[in-house]
């Protein structure tokens, strides 16, 4: 092993008390944990911004905010909700925690490292906020800082693009460390097709964050140079070209949707079989359309730019690659309603935020046709129609798998339990405050009502104030359900090792698990897992009752 390679081996300092304990940790876990509540704390801020956004929308002319803090404000939660939660959220958090044990492993290869990536998103956070309160304060651009603006703007572009930049490096370090450690930490019992669907999910993720983050990195540090060089690249006014920026940007940022939403349905993937008792139908289908979803995915950037004037022979191939990434996606919903097909479902808070997931996810994923196809594209673009599909994508496809992993971990990573009914009555809140938030934005982006814009016509007020309330419902039940899982930690209602009678490695280990995760050598099993004796046991506690 070379002299870099077991510096970041190097196994974590045990002398270590208290803070410095877990600042200089090298547990996979605790790293986990430190990402939880910095995560969570972002989400937090982000929705609130959000909500602020749509309060500013309910009615005509100003509400509470004027236009130049409206769209800082609209920047603002873009830029922390994509960089600061969804991107990082599933693998940083649940990726880091479970990855490793799903192998039978006792930590990722590239433990230092790990801490390292840490470090990287906390100081891309603080740049984000220092940007929030020097110069000119934040930028202005949206959050995808498209030129020419983004490199004429007196706002502070260049700290906060340098913010995105590091936290690109963050999520680029994650994933480098999680192929490494599926190709050399596995259980040598463990072959390619016993590894579990989440992992599976995360894997392909990892090298769409370690082949796509590069190209975005890169466009984020040319954006400095125009601002501070003038060099001409992106500005037309200095003989640069503004659409070599979104070919640029979009070849990462549509990759990054799936480094967004893969790990969300590998959550999925787990959750369904286990409350079904049922093996899940077609591990191999899932298991190779999350690969061709990173494959395909990282082909269709130009489908947002049908309107920048490209070739109609480019129209047609990436509309084409666009409808054909939808089959490897729908492969994945029909598994998970055939492996509910006959199983006996057992209802759980994961479950029920599951299965909202899949709704959502359908009803995102059939109006990104409708976005893919050049022809109704030309309509809609830039509407509020693409507003609500990519919230009902993004939010309601990650943000609930996002739910759903905190309700199905939460007794393996902390040992306890939490109410059942609080999170049912937050989840049911959660989803139909999101339904009545986003569809309206679908109708006022068929009515024709741009994205972004500060103010509207008279026609779109009923729709936005509509959206507007539909939006504090939605965040209410989020907050129902954090409220929920934090009043745990007061009740301290002791969880069993394997409260849901799941089968993989993780729930054969105790609840926290331990440092070195296995208390004995895993037992690797085959796929597809065999619910037979949990649903005879089951069966056996119901007639007792």
């Amino acid at each position: 092993m070379s002299e870099s390679i077991s510096f970041f081996n190097t196994p974590s300092p045990a002398h270590l008390k208290g803070m410095k304990a877990w600042l200089l940790t090298h547990d996979h876990k605790r790293l986990a944990l430190m990402y939880m509540w910095a995560v969570l704390f972002w989400f937090s801020l982000g929705m609130i911004i959000g909500l602020l956004v749509r309060t500013e929308l309910m009615t005509q002319g100003k509400t509470i905010v004027g236009a130049d803090v409206y769209n800082a404000m609209f920047t603002l939660h873009g830029v922390i909700m994509i960089f600061l939660f969804i991107i990082p959220a599933i693998p940083a958090i649940f990726g880091n925690f479970f990855l490793p044990i799903q192998i039978g492993a006792d930590d990722v290869f590239f433990p230092r490292l790990n801490l390292f990536s840490w470090y990287l998103y906390m100081f891309g956070g603080l740049l984000a906020v220092i940007s929030l309160v020097t110069g000119q304060g934040f930028a202005d651009t949206g959050w995808t800082f498209y030129v020419p603006f983004s490199v004429t703007t007196e706002r502070n572009v260049s700290l906060t693009v340098s913010a995105a930049f590091i936290l690109g490096m963050s999520s680029m370090l994650t994933g480098l460390n999680f192929v490494t450690t599926v190709h050399r930490m596995r259980d040598k019992a463990m072959g390619w097709m016993q590894i579990p669907l989440f992992t599976w999910s995360l894997y392909a993720t990892a090298w769409v964050q370690i082949l796509a983050t590069p190209v975005i990195s890169i466009t984020l540090v040319l954006v400095v140079f125009e601002r501070v060089f003038s060099i001409g690249l992106f500005d037309p006014d200095k003989g640069g070209d503004p659409i070599l920026y979104q070919h640029l940007f979009w070849m990462y940022s549509h990759p990054a949707v799936y480094i967004m939403i893969l790990p969300g349905m590998g959550v999925i993937s787990e959750i369904i079989p286990v409350f079904s008792r049922k093996a899940i139908f077609g591990y191999k289908a899932i298991a190779g359309s999350s690969m061709a979803i990173a494959i395909a995915g990282s082909l269709v950037w130009a489908h947002h730019m049908y309107t920048s004037g490209m070739s109609d022979v480019s129209v047609f191939i990436f509309s084409l690659l666009t409808f054909l990434v939808a089959i490897p996606s729908a492969v994945k919903v029909f598994s998970w309603v055939s492996t509910m097909y006959k199983g006996s479902i057992e209802m759980n808070p994961a479950l029920l935020l599951s299965l909202m997931f899949i709704y959502l996810f359908t009803v995102g994923g059939l109006t990104g046709l409708v976005l893919g196809a050049a022809g109704t594209d030309i309509h809609v673009h830039d509407t509020y129609f693409v507003v609500a599909h990519f919230h009902f994508v993004m939010f309601g496809g990650t943000g609930f798998a996002f739910f759903a992993a905190l309700h199905y971990w939460w007794p393996k990573m902390f040992g306890i339990m939490y109410d059942f009914k609080k999170a049912y009555v937050g989840a049911v809140c959660a989803c139909v405050g999101f339904l009545f938030h986003y569809v309206p934005m679908f109708i006022l982006g068929l009515q024709g009502m741009p994205r972004r814009y500060y103010d509207y016509l008279p026609q779109y007020e009923s729709g936005n104030f509509s959206a507007g309330l539909g939006g504090y419902l939605m965040v209410f039940g989020v907050f129902l359900m954090f409220y929920n899982l934090f009043m745990s930690f007061k009740k301290r209602t002791p969880a069993s090792v394997n409260p849901w009678g799941g089968t993989t490695l993780e729930w054969s280990v105790p609840s926290p698990p331990p440092m070195e995760n296995f208390v004995e050598p895993p037992h690797v099993k085959d796929y597809p897992y065999d619910f037979s004796e949990i649903v005879a046991e089951s069966q056996k506690v119901k007639g007792k009752e």
